[in-house]
């Protein structure tokens, strides 16, 4: 289980601040979707989780501990653009995720661990509905197979807190329907902590367990430079959903299952 805490953070380069006094708690196992214009600090705020940027004052608090100064495995991200091998297989791509977390040095699993990790990425790779392309590469999917691959690859190092930068902005409206209920599945059944950036409000409460919006309260362009972004709205999603109980999910209206007639109680929906 994996707390996030950030208390009193800010962000400045040089003159310009882009974050003010930002004050969060992440409950463990909670989905947090970040909302709010074009240049207010979402992506900044996310970095940061992820250690590619430094705070200018205040501090991340995982687990009550310091937030590590660099990248790690404990913290996945999976971003808009497909972040995945193009000269690797579906399976290679999967693969090398195990091997780097299980030897860092060589990036080379032998013999029974080798086994048991390629066993363990074909399974991963079934879940996300990839079952029969393990030997295709990335030029031959599509994007929603791309995306499916990426999210693949992150969750084969079993990460703490996985980051989503806009993952499916870039896919069409039934494609991401399906990685909506895929990434359901995936939070539902991994221990992980998420916090995911969009611009699509709709996909924020679809997934959500919280919304919470940036907002820059002063945003005249002589202000611009001199105050950041601060929390505007802080939402708990209700109904309430909890990590484990897909029932509670709001349905989707683009949901494929949805389309044929079947409503949220259907078994064919909670075992989606």
């Amino acid at each position: 289980m994996t707390a996030i805490s950030v208390r009193n953070l800010w962000k400045e380069y040089g003159d310009q601040i882009v974050l003010e006094d930002i004050n969060l708690e992440f409950a463990a196992r909670s989905f947090v979707a970040l909302v709010g214009p074009s240049g207010c600090g979402k992506t900044t705020f996310l970095r940061m989780l992820l250690s590619e940027e430094k705070a200018t004052r205040g501090e991340i608090l995982i687990d009550g501990k310091p937030i590590a100064p660099e990248p790690g495995a404990d913290r996945g991200v999976v971003f808009q653009r497909y972040s995945v091998f193009p000269h690797l297989t579906v399976l290679g791509n999967v693969l090398l995720a195990a091997e780097f977390s299980q030897s860092p040095f060589t990036a080379r699993l032998f013999g029974t661990a080798r086994r048991a990790a390629e066993e363990e990425a074909r399974a991963l790779i079934a879940e996300v509905g990839l079952a029969g392309a393990e030997d295709k590469y990335p030029a031959a999917l599509s994007g929603g197979m791309q995306q499916r691959l990426a999210l693949a690859q992150a969750i084969m190092r079993k990460p703490r807190i996985l980051l989503l930068d806009e993952p499916f902005g870039a896919l069409d409206p039934g494609i991401r329907a399906d990685i909506h209920q895929l990434m359901r599945r995936l939070w539902n059944s991994c221990e992980m902590t998420v916090v995911m950036v969009t611009h699509d409000l709709r996909e924020a409460f679809t997934l959500a367990t919280r919304v919470i919006a940036f907002e820059r309260r002063r945003n005249r362009p002589e202000e611009r430079e001199r105050f950041g972004a601060t929390i505007a709205k802080d939402i708990e999603v209700w109904p309430p959903r909890i990590a484990g109980q897909l029932d509670l999910f709001t349905p989707d209206r683009d949901d494929p299952v949805l389309a044929e007639g079947q409503g949220r109680d259907d078994p064919a929906r909670r075992s989606a």
